[in-house]
């Protein structure tokens, strides 16, 4: 894989976006910018006083590579993957945010910007988890 200065602006300005989206949430109303949270709390059958905030973010979460792909041209995505087998990874995600109370950008980005050694630890070990994945899935199984 070749360096692309491109898609490396774009990620950093996608990071950038990332951060400031959960530095605005944490500043103008205190709750942490985790997805599995603000997205279990409208499939909860209660619905919380601030389900439309939440239903706005997951909206803007959707709207966002829309609009993107609509400006620049949408990236060529291959899924490789079947479906089944793309269904239970996401099933088994939603069961590990919730042992883990919480998910990637609620421990990754907010987390450990608040120096929670709880979020560190989660992060070190999802990090952990899917770098052995990959190493035995390419270097082991595919072999």
């Amino acid at each position: 894989m070749n360096f692309d200065l491109t898609n490396a602006l774009f990620g950093l300005g996608g990071g950038i976006l990332i951060g400031l989206s959960a530095a605005l949430l944490l500043l103008a109303n205190g709750r942490i910018a985790g997805i599995s949270g603000i997205a279990g709390s409208l499939v909860a059958l209660k619905l919380p006083a601030t389900w439309r905030e939440s239903a706005l973010f997951l909206a803007g979460l959707v709207a966002a590579p829309a609009i993107y792909a609509l400006v620049v041209s949408p990236p060529d995505i291959k899924i490789t993957g079947s479906v089944p087998l793309l269904v239970t990874g996401g099933v088994l995600v939603g069961i590990g945010s919730r042992l883990g109370s919480g998910c990637t950008s609620g421990h990754g980005v907010c987390g450990i910007s608040r120096l929670s050694k709880r979020s560190i630890l989660a992060t070190a070990t999802f990090m952990a988890i899917a770098i052995a994945t990959v190493t035995i899935s390419r270097h082991l199984i595919a072999a």
